[in-house]
């Protein structure tokens, strides 16, 4: 292999091309822009004028099979994201899939089987695991210097989206284009970062409102509600249709009572904490006091503030490919959010709890039709910016 790793962008929309843009502008340095794939001929000629370099394919498969390129990144709807992964692999390439993995675990876990006996590198692009806050935070519960979680509530509603962002792309909020909404377009680094810190639940019980805000048939408004193995609760509440909507992650410890919150004034995420000064459990147990709180103060958590969002997550590829460097997130992690999210689909539309990992062919069957009755928009009438907000 030669002193850069050599890749090929499958899929130059919105997300594909700001790939395009951090190699050329020298984000990447271990990277050589080398082909890019797609099936639309004007934006082709729109990379040919940022990459002049890289050798345009009309398809994945002939970018995968045509030798230039070690490694590919697969920046295309939803749907294609698991074959395309796994045509890459079969073929000798790297990959690094673009968000989510796929859009039901069964095709995701027949992925990760093809990458496990591969000797290529699977990664997917979690880039919200790159924000110092949310590593910090995840630090502060993984430690257990402040005991068990008791509970978890993460409202993340500052997602506002207009009839015309849905209205920009065939595919968009459509179950045969991309499969779902708000969980499976905006949320899935969220309900990546809420397993990475939190761990996976055991069953959740959802209502996913489908087209409550939107002319779309897919879900724009959901409510989770997930049970840990030890007992703990969880929240996740999450919509396109609440302005301004707010992003407070809150994590109750037996010790310790942590918020990471984005600041809509300041600009900025804050992790505060309060810090108890002894743990819950044994305080309710033994305090003689029947209305007596539990003492602690609040602080305000300091982290590092290295936030390299998807230059890093390129760049750790790279590295990884390279020299033997780790990655961000290994490719097989993206089953943990899908499964949820799945799982919260399953529970919303047969209206009962659902166990984790969900029924995974009983989701497809169900999902089959929905894709059936899928009205599958043919207008386009807008173009929009690229999904790449604070939370993003």
């Amino acid at each position: 292999m030669s002193e850069k790793l050599r890749l090929g962008v499958i899929g130059v929309g919105n997300m594909g091309t700001a790939h395009v843009q951090n190699i050329m502008k020298g984000r990447e340095p271990e990277i050589e822009l080398t082909a890019v794939a797609d099936i639309d001929p004007a934006r082709l000629e729109a990379v040919k004028e940022i990459a002049p370099q890289a050798r345009c394919y009309d398809t994945a498969e002939a970018l995968i099979r045509s030798g230039d390129a070690d490694a590919v990144v697969i920046a295309t709807p939803h749907y294609f994201h698991p074959p395309l992964a796994i045509e890459a692999l079969n073929a000798g390439l790297h990959v690094m899939s673009e968000k989510p993995a796929g859009v039901y675990t069964k095709q995701v876990r027949e992925l990760i089987d093809v990458a496990e006996k591969s000797d290529k590198t699977y990664a997917i692009m979690f880039n919200q695991r790159t924000n110092s806050v949310y590593r910090k935070v995840r630090e502060l519960v993984q430690s257990g210097d402040y005991g068990e979680m008791r509970r978890v509530s993460w409202i993340i509603t500052d997602w506002f989206r207009t009839q015309s962002y849905y209205d920009s792309g065939a595919w968009r909020a459509t179950w045969a284009g991309e499969g779902g909404g708000v969980m499976l377009n905006q949320c899935p680094h969220q309900l990546d970062l809420w397993q990475w810190i939190c761990g996976m639940p055991v069953k959740v019980r959802a209502v996913c409102k489908e087209g409550l805000w939107h002319d779309i048939e897919v879900e724009d408004d959901v409510t989770i509600f997930a049970e840990y193995p030890n007992g703990a609760t969880g929240t996740f509440i999450t919509t396109t249709g609440d302005c301004p909507g707010d992003n407070r992650l809150e994590i109750t410890l037996d010790r310790a009572k942590i918020v990471c919150e984005y600041n809509q004034r300041a600009k900025e995420f804050e992790i505060w904490m309060y810090e108890l000064n002894m743990g819950t459990a044994e305080y309710i147990k033994n305090c003689d006091k029947g209305f007596k709180k539990l003492e602690g103060r609040w602080v305000k958590v300091s982290h590092d503030g290295k936030n390299e969002q998807h230059v890093g997550v390129m760049n750790a590829f790279a590295a990884h490919i390279l020299h033997g460097a780790p990655l961000v997130a290994e490719g097989k992690e993206g089953i943990n959010g899908l499964a949820i999210s799945n799982a919260a689909f399953l529970s919303s539309w047969l209206e009962k709890e659902i166990a984790l990992p969900p029924d995974e062919d009983l989701y497809y069957e169900l999902l089959q039709e929905k894709i059936k009755n899928s009205r599958y928009k043919k207008t386009v009438r807008t173009q929009v910016e690229t999904d790449m907000g604070s939370t993003f």
